[in-house]
This record gives C-alpha cells, sequence and structure tokens, in this order.
C-alpha cells in the first residue's frame, strides 16, 4: 500500500510520443482580447505555448511519482477554438516509460498561463477537458481517445 516509483530499469528503451488537449472557455469580448495581443500582459499565445514546454519539462518535480523523462520534443499550440483557446501538446522521448504526463502537463500549465495573462478581463474562464489524445510506444503500444 506504499506509494513507490515503478522500475523501469529492464523496460526497452523505444520512442514514445504522447498527445493531450485542453480548453479554456471564456466570453467573446476576452477571446477578441486574446487574439488581439492586446492584452495588458501582452501576445497571450506565445507565451502560454513557451509556459507549456517548460511546464513538460518540470513534470517529475510536480508529479511525485513521474520519473523525469529526456524529453527529445514538446510542442504546444494554442489556437481559437468555438468558445475559447484550445492548447494542444504534443511530447516525444525515446526510454522505458511513456510520455502522457509531460503533455498533459503542457497543456495543464498553458491553460493556466492563460488565465493568468487574462483574468484582469474574465475571472469567469473555465479550464476543461485536459485529456490524452494519443499515444504510441512501449509494451502497451498504441491508443487513441
Amino acid at each position: 500500500g506504499r506509494a513507490r516509483m515503478v522500475d523501469v530499469s529492464d523496460k526497452p528503451h523505444t520512442a514514445r510520443v504522447a498527445t493531450a488537449e485542453g480548453l479554456i472557455r471564456m466570453a467573446p469580448e476576452t477571446l477578441a482580447l486574446a487574439l488581439s495581443g492586446e492584452g495588458k500582459k501582452g501576445a497571450v499565445g506565445p507565451v502560454a505555448e513557451l509556459a507549456g514546454v517548460m511546464g513538460a519539462k518540470q513534470t517529475s518535480n510536480l508529479i511525485p511519482l513521474c520519473h523525469p523523462l529526456s524529453l527529445s520534443r514538446v510542442q504546444v499550440e494554442v489556437s481559437p477554438a468555438e468558445q475559447g483557446l484550445r492548447v494542444t501538446a504534443t511530447a516525444k522521448t525515446t526510454g522505458p516509460t511513456g510520455v502522457e504526463m509531460e503533455a498533459l502537463t503542457a497543456v495543464s500549465v498553458a491553460c493556466l498561463t492563460l488565465y493568468d495573462m487574462l483574468k484582469a478581463a474574465d475571472r469567469g474562464m473555465v479550464i476543461e477537458g485536459v485529456r490524452l489524445l494519443s499515444k504510441s510506444g512501449g509494451t502497451s503500444g498504441d491508443w487513441t481517445a
């Protein structure tokens, strides 16, 4: 019953990729402000994308039992959605364990950054739908939502 980090030392190093997404819903006026790049804190999209990359790199420091991974790629994209901004993140590594948590952390940190940068305009924003879209590699194989 004790918490423990899983031993992955005997697992083969394979190419692994995971993609996650999330949405931050906001008022139409807030979305227009975000897309204009003229908010009080500047252009929100590029800052959130960078924050997401930084978040992915810190996953093992934030989630107690995650293994530290050497990430070979993290890509975060913020794009307009029907009721707000959609964040999509892809993380990639070659190693003994997957990168699902890194992709999910990237999305979460990017969404929180968007909230921080736009909260002066809209404190009612809602972060929702953070989920894994797909993963590949490893002994469990490929998975798609």
